[in-house]
């Protein structure tokens, strides 16, 4: 039993235990340290996760779904404009509760964060929704965000950041569009060879190296002075993440069944999950870059650690309901798919 949960939720655990790690022997992840983050975590770790997304997203379903205008301008406009408003609008009201002020800038960098490359779509295969759609959205989103959420950023959080816009761009292009690029290349070459991609344990791969960055990341915090985050605005956060994803969820499911976008329940399960979560796999490379040798980045990037598992449990839990309606919709429209 507590060998499948540790299979099942090992990730969730794995940050607990490197920022455990982090805590107890910073020295060895430190910039210019043993581990030589600057080189190892900069470029070639955050490229193994873009690398390893492009050889796992299929180019013919992400073509496929490619026309599918109305659904991809839902959940972009949703994702990347209407969301990083209303948390700023959220962020503005909690500033009168005196909250720490780095907690409330992370609440920012979430609300200004793309969809993710695997939650959103995982969690829209498990229910039967639109799986191309969720690939493309999700993908296409990670493209966006290398532009416009640093955008935000910079907009939101009135940060001097030490390098301009056009230095984050190449810097993303080089570790995520470049890798992502490459990936696909070498998935078509590999398909091509008969070689068993299946196989590959994308998804752990991706998840493991995401550990070695916020490992490195506590790394550098713990050994600069900062003041400890009290434990009454940590609950705060987590109950505002809470709070928001929920929202955001019932938001998006009425939205969808009465906005004329002419949405089937597939198109509605894919706008459902890719709207509502946020990418770690991207946010974390964006705070290295724009927060880098800032002690309070681990502040910072408390609220999008808190708010990426959540976003997996809350999923999780609403998969049987979510399937049941889509099922009773499907049945209502004569349209039940044989394998449902």
């Amino acid at each position: 039993m507590l060998r499948r949960l540790i299979a099942k939720h090992w990730f969730l655990l794995g940050i607990i235990v490197v920022i455990i790690a982090a805590h107890h022997h910073p020295e060895f992840g430190r910039k210019k340290g043993p581990l030589k983050p600057e080189v190892t975590v900069k470029y070639l770790a955050i490229s193994v996760i873009f690398f390893n997304s492009g050889l796992s997203l299929k180019t013919e379903e992400l073509l496929g779904a490619l026309l599918q205008l109305n659904v991809h301008a839902f959940i972009q406009v949703f994702t990347l404009l209407f969301v990083p408003l209303l948390v700023w609008v959220l962020v503005s009201i909690l500033e009168t509760f005196q909250l720490d002020p780095w907690l409330l800038k992370g609440f920012l960098v979430v609300g200004s964060m793309p969809p993710p490359v695997s939650s959103a779509v995982i969690l829209t295969k498990a229910v039967g929704g639109n799986e191309a759609a969720a690939i493309f959205n999700s993908a296409f989103g990670s493209f966006l965000g290398i532009i416009i959420t640093p955008m935000w950023l910079l907009h939101f959080m009135g940060i001097a950041s030490s390098i301009s816009l056009n230095d984050i761009f190449i810097q993303l292009s080089i570790t995520v569009v470049l890798p992502l690029i490459s990936g696909q290349i070498v998935r078509v070459l590999l398909r091509s060879s008969a070689f068993p991609l299946h196989s590959i344990p994308f998804g752990s791969i991706s998840s493991a190296t995401l550990l070695l960055i916020i490992y490195t990341t506590f790394c550098d915090t713990f050994l600069q002075p900062v003041s400890d985050v009290d434990s009454v605005d940590l609950l705060i956060v987590v109950l505002m993440v809470l709070f928001l994803q929920g929202f955001l969820l019932l938001l998006v499911f009425i939205l969808c069944q009465h906005l004329p976008l002419q949405l089937t329940p597939q198109d509605s399960i894919a706008c459902l999950f890719c709207s509502t979560h946020k990418s770690l796999t991207l946010g974390i490379p964006i705070l290295k870059v724009m927060f880098e040798g800032h002690p309070a980045v681990s502040v910072v990037s408390i609220p999008l650690l808190i708010y990426h598992p959540t976003q997996i449990l809350l999923g999780g839990i609403l998969v049987p309901s979510v399937r049941t309606w889509m099922k009773s919709r499907l049945l209502r429209t004569q349209s039940l798919p044989h394998y449902l």
